[in-house]
């Protein structure tokens, strides 16, 4: 009798305890719902239409968001994804190619993710006009690859950029240098939604403009935001109603991330004739990409998990090499039937991303995001593709740069491949310090890009500049302490090499 009572007021409580959440929960949404309304309120008369989608997208975020607790992976019903669902991309490639490739290519529309601006490499505007190589952008190069495609097939593969608030306005005054080339470029934007107030879970926002003082009360949510905003701004449609079927999308800073012409025809004519809706590649991890989301086996679907969706428990054995052997490269190829379809049954699951910010200010706020990525479970028979490690070369900081600037790479008609001179397919680590972070004083420090095709390892830390025609070679390490300066002279050749204490080379 005793334990019946023990067991009843114990269940009473956690019911209680759900209950008064369940309350919590409702008025946290309604206190969300009065605030939405006073910020569209002050929207002008032609923005309202768009603002209040973009609020009702936040809203549906956000109601999720009170809902779900915890990681969001039951790490016991993970499994290793069968042999057939993660084909090796050389099985793809010896299909070879038919004859009318250009009329699979015709059915294609190239998407890129141009929404982050160049703040992590101390740039200001859109990260995708950031000079790579010969002065060409990530955008030229993008636009050089796809018109050299739609020449050499004599096809009209178009190029479709998902913008930020952030970066349309300045990647619109740049797209008019373009207008003469053979590439159609269209834009959409994705959503704008409000920060909010880590304490209180309101917006920081309290009107609708987002310049000045009220940049930091809006964020775009993450590039799982691609299919509603390409859906609602109507290019979906249209596009479908030209004859276009799929859209391969990846990152603007990924410069592997070229049309592979043996995965579309994959896509276009499979091999046992039922076709993918959503394709993955991914490649096998290295040491340097532990934190990389990965393919897993998941309630009989194909999942992408990605490290912060893992228990605290479970992070080192995510990060094991052994045992998740790939991850996600971001190069995605998707049906747009599929796209339309799932979005209008609003049957498109993406995990939430919780993102926590301190704004200048020191006010802590949260950001709610989703990957494009994380959909791949939504879509029916999904496929990931082991590709080569090139299809995945991405810039994100200035030891990239430095990497593709340099002669490890050859450039032909917007693509980057490895030079036939380079004995083996690895890269070199390279590290640059802390005063190579922002771009120019990066672009400072070198006279001319090194030449680094012999090279296995490079660290630099400190005041270090680099003559002309300098030869990197092995593992060198070069280190100048806090008040040394180290010049390296042109010509200089170092092999296997430590640099530190202070080397001033003076102009006679």
């Amino acid at each position: 009798y005793f334990i019946f009572i023990q067991d009843f007021s114990k269940a009473m409580s956690q019911a209680g305890s759900s209950q008064f959440q369940e309350v919590i929960r409702q008025e946290l949404e309604y206190s969300m719902k009065v605030e939405l309304d006073k910020i569209l309120a002050t929207a002008h008369s032609n923005e309202i239409e768009h603002t209040k989608k973009d609020l009702e997208g936040f809203k549906k975020l956000f109601h999720r968001f009170l809902q779900e607790k915890g990681p969001s992976v039951d790490w016991g019903k993970i499994q290793r994804p069968p042999e057939d669902s993660i084909q090796p991309y050389e099985k793809i490639k010896a299909r070879g190619l038919p004859d009318n490739i250009a009329s699979v290519l015709n059915k294609l529309v190239v998407v890129k993710l141009n929404g982050g601006l160049g703040t992590s490499m101390g740039c200001k505007g859109p990260k995708s006009l950031i000079g790579v190589r010969n002065e060409n952008t990530f955008l030229d190069l993008t636009v050089q690859q796809i018109e050299h495609l739609n020449k050499s097939y004599n096809t009209d593969v178009p190029l479709v950029l998902m913008n930020s608030f952030n970066t349309d306005d300045d990647t619109k005054k740049i797209l008019q240098k373009y207008s003469h080339s053979r590439v159609k470029i269209y834009t959409f934007n994705q959503s704008r939604y409000p920060r909010i107030n880590k304490e209180t879970l309101l917006p920081i926002a309290k009107d609708v403009s987002y310049s000045g003082e009220n940049t930091e009360c809006w964020y775009p949510p993450g590039h799982g935001d691609i299919y509603a905003s390409f859906y609602n701004s109507g290019l979906l449609d249209n596009l479908i109603a030209e004859g276009k079927e799929y859209i391969f999308v990846s990152n603007i800073d990924n410069l592997g991330a070229t049309v592979d012409l043996y995965i579309l025809n994959h896509l276009m004519n499979p091999p046992n004739g039922k076709r993918c809706e959503f394709v993955m590649e991914v490649t096998n991890k290295t040491r340097a990409d532990v934190k990389g989301g990965t393919l897993t086996q998941y309630e009989n679907k194909l999942r992408l998990v990605e490290i912060a969706q893992v228990p605290k428990a479970h992070v080192d054995e995510f990060k094991s090499v052994s045992k998740f052997k790939i991850f996600n490269t971001n190069n995605l190829w998707i049906a747009l039937s599929a796209i339309k379809r799932l979005q209008e049954k609003n049957a498109i699951d993406m995990e939430i991303i919780v993102n926590p910010k301190t704004l200048d200010g020191g006010l802590n706020v949260i950001q709610l995001e989703t990957a494009v990525g994380a959909a791949i479970k939504s879509f029916e028979n999904s496929l990931g593709i082991n590709v080569p490690r090139s299809r995945f070369l991405p810039v994100k900081t200035t030891s990239d740069l430095l990497l593709v600037m340099s002669n490890l790479y050859s450039l032909n008609a917007g693509s980057l491949t490895m030079s036939e001179k380079r004995e083996f397919p690895t890269v070199p680590l390279v590290k640059l310090g802390s005063s190579f972070t922002k771009v120019q004083d990066y672009l400072r420090r070198f006279e001319s890009i090194p030449d680094m095709l012999e090279l296995d390892h490079l660290t630099v830390s400190g005041d270090v500049t680099f003559g002309k025609n300098v030869s990197l070679k092995g593992t060198v390490i070069i280190i100048a302490n806090h008040g040394d300066r180290i010049d390296i002279p042109a010509g200089a050749l170092l092999e296997n090499k430590i640099v530190s204490g202070n080397l001033r080379i003076l102009d006679h």
